[in-house]
């Protein structure tokens, strides 16, 4: 199973998804923006921190841009809001069947209807909190 997460800007939520999701399965992932605004850098250095406190280290992670590719390339993709959602099926070609999902689809109990974007809430800790929850989900229903 390959699993892509798409956010805005590729360095707050999808990357911290991603270094989740892979810390708790070995299926392969990837992250991406729908925006090409930070293409090439790390993410956000707040929510590394963040994700350190917790043990998570995704420093690796580059930004990149959600391309037309990502549907032929991956078996599930996942955006953090309705906007990426939107976003990602405007760029789905013809024919293509690639499942679209909201990462909070896997966690109904938190209530939320998507991830809040931490560059703008400053809300790194909450918006792990929430992922870490949502992942679990994800692990869980993939098996």
């Amino acid at each position: 199973m390959k699993v892509l997460f798409v956010c805005l800007g590729n360095i707050c939520r999808s990357p911290s998804a991603e270094g989740v999701f892979r810390a708790l399965t070995a299926c392969e992932t990837d992250s991406a923006g729908t925006a090409g605004w930070h293409v090439g850098k790390p993410p956000y250095g707040p929510m590394l921190d963040a994700a350190k406190q917790r043990g998570y280290d995704f420093s690796d992670l580059r930004a990149r841009q959600f391309v037309k590719q990502d549907f032929v390339d991956f078996d599930l993709i996942i955006g953090m809001d309705e906007s990426n959602v939107s976003d990602i099926e405007n760029l789905r070609p013809n024919g293509n069947q690639t499942p679209v999902r909201l990462l909070t689809d896997y966690a109904p109990e938190a209530g939320m209807d998507h991830v809040p974007d931490p560059y703008y809430t400053r809300d790194f800790s909450g918006a792990l909190d929430l992922i870490e929850v949502c992942a679990n989900g994800l692990v869980a229903d993939i098996g």
